[in-house]
């Protein structure tokens, strides 16, 4: 039986609550078009997003700064080789915008579990062995979820994402799942699309049967 609603129906941005986080449940929501997102004091609510965030990759816009300094770079990029490591970083990462993170130690649980099962996975960018920035997301069934991004150097994590958008464009993805806008992603060229027009590029994609990892 399904855990979650058709979110093409539903009336706002929340299509359902709810504390359980296993994997067949998270498994279903990202292919769904859902995702978890944590708030104090209320049951966990699940999002699909009437205006989705994405960034289609034949439309990234990479700024002459940020081009510089992929030029001047000397970071390397892995794929989960340390899962763990980046989504704690994640977790501490200070955020300026938001008061403490979502990432708590339920969530750190849950999906170091669904990148155990194959469907999270993680971009580690490293300065020699040191961990410098990266990010973590889902695979959907052929569309990338970004979740979260953290950097202990400068760029680190924006040059982790423009390594993940080369592999996804690879793979055969037209596009990566932003969930909701942020400042940084607009610098990169996201825009909004409305849900139904989500959900139909999230189908489109996993009848491909597009293997992202």
């Amino acid at each position: 039986m399904s855990r979650f609603p058709d979110p093409r129906y539903a009336p706002g941005d929340v299509v359902a609550m709810g504390e359980d986080l296993r994997v067949d449940t998270l498994r279903e929501a990202y292919r769904k078009g859902i995702f978890p997102w944590p708030h104090d004091g209320l049951p966990m609510p699940w999002f699909s997003p009437r205006r989705r965030a994405v960034l289609f990759l034949d439309e990234l816009h990479i700024g002459r700064s940020l081009r510089r300094a992929a030029k001047r770079s000397t970071l390397t990029f892995t794929i989960d080789h340390d899962f763990r490591s980046v989504i704690r970083a994640c977790a501490a990462m200070e955020r300026p915008e938001q008061d403490g993170t979502w990432i708590g130690a339920n969530i750190i649980t849950a999906y170091t579990r669904l990148h155990a099962s194959g469907e999270a996975h993680s971009i580690e960018a490293w300065q020699d062995d040191e961990l410098a920035g990266g990010l973590y997301g889902v695979d959907a069934g052929g569309v990338f979820t970004g979740e979260s991004m953290f950097h202990h150097r400068s760029d680190a994590s924006k040059l982790a994402l423009l390594f993940l958008a080369d592999h996804l464009r690879a793979a055969g993805s037209p596009l990566l799942d932003c969930q909701v806008m942020t400042p940084h992603m607009r610098s990169l060229g996201a825009r909004e699309i409305a849900r139904g027009k989500f959900l139909d590029l999230l189908a489109e994609s996993q009848a491909k049967g597009l293997r992202l990892f």
